[in-house]
């Protein structure tokens, strides 16, 4: 039986029409008012298209969005939904200057956590969330991960609080790895898919 190839044409009309249906809107003001900017795929600096941001729409996938160009700063990962203000999100101000298109499907998702860096101390294995690092294990800093399968989200505080981090599947030897400040880490949860890159079209509106 003879095989198919798809040509570069083909591939990328599919890649593009695919892509089509992902996107997020940034407003100026709160509430979707004022000028606003369609987004559809990896923007490393979103500064020649608004200079602030109160307002977003996420119409699909998922986002991270991070306070300064080149995917550097705070970093909020947005779910498909409305966000009127930025305190909806989680930011600490209306600054939004880069962000990363992610499409999902369902997977297992698995990371450990060890005790001192380098594999060393204790090992725990991780599957679900946890609220409150310090009341589970009585510690607060942990200094090397190893996420396995799926991607989680730390939070710099209990209960899902104050500053996130997005974290991929791999080794993270210290908590500069992860972009933290600090080897503290006060909650952390699945992000209930996984995220597959991709590269679309933005567009001026």
């Amino acid at each position: 039986m003879e095989k198919a190839f798809l040509t570069e044409e083909l591939t990328e009309k599919l890649i593009n029409l695919f892509c089509a249906i992902s996107q997020i809107i940034f407003y100026k003001d709160r509430n979707f008012q004022g000028w606003h900017y369609e987004c559809s795929s990896d923007c490393a600096d979103l500064s020649p298209y608004f200079s602030c941001c109160n307002s977003i729409r996420v119409e699909s996938d998922w986002w991270v969005l991070y306070e300064k160009p080149n995917y550097m700063g705070y970093q909020y990962v947005l779910t498909r939904g409305e966000y009127p203000d930025y305190q909806h999100w989680m930011g600490f101000n209306d600054c939004v200057r880069s962000c990363h298109s992610y499409l999902y499907v369902r997977d297992s998702q698995r990371m450990r956590s060890y005790e001192r860096p380098e594999f060393g101390g204790q090992m725990m294995e991780f599957m679900d969330d946890c609220p409150s690092v310090y009341d589970r294990f009585r510690y607060r800093d942990i200094h090397f991960w190893h996420v396995m399968d799926g991607h989680w989200i730390f939070y710099e505080h209990p209960n899902y609080r104050e500053q996130q981090y997005f974290m991929r599947p791999g080794e993270y030897r210290r908590y500069s790895d992860w972009g933290g400040y600090s080897s503290t880490v006060g909650s952390f949860r699945k992000v209930r898919d996984i995220f597959y890159p991709v590269k679309k079209l933005n567009r001026t509106v």
